[in-house]
């Protein structure tokens, strides 16, 4: 995982650097994402932001969450009931989910993924502006328990 606080102060500096408003609550959204240790959900981030501003609603977390994701200091793992959030590793690397808990954990394959994208594209003719690979199955906690 990356240092939190230089996280946290890198995605300040470039919402300044893009000159988009600080707001209290966007900055506590911006310190929960880059503190956070796995792939929180965006309504995971909301009940812990509305401890702090119980005022806020869902769409401002959503609206910067998208604003982080056009910025590329985001990746979205889309999921059936919610998509969750790594920002900490915003560029495309696997991720393993586990379809029994719901844990979602990074796959370090950077060479293997890096030479599928310039297969695909050799063999298709197809420039790949961005891409996502996600494996489903059953992590090692859940395999034990079904034993």
């Amino acid at each position: 995982m990356t240092d939190p606080q230089a996280r946290f102060e890198q995605l300040i500096a470039k919402l300044r650097t893009s000159e988009y408003r600080l707001t209290p609550q966007r900055v506590e959204l911006i310190r929960l994402i880059a503190t956070s240790d796995g792939h929180p959900s965006a309504s995971e981030l909301y009940s812990q932001i509305r401890i702090q501003f119980p005022t806020m609603s869902l769409a401002t977390v959503y609206k910067t969450l998208d604003l982080l994701k056009e910025l590329g200091e985001v990746l979205e793992i889309g999921l059936r009931d919610d998509s969750h959030y790594d920002g900490n590793k915003p560029y495309p690397h696997p991720h393993l989910i586990c379809m029994k808990c719901r844990k979602i954990m990074d796959g370090e394959l950077e060479l293997a993924v890096k030479n599928i994208v310039q297969e695909v594209e050799q063999s298709f003719g197809f420039q790949i502006l961005k891409h996502q690979l996600d494996f489903y199955g059953l992590c090692p906690d859940c395999q034990k328990k079904k034993k």
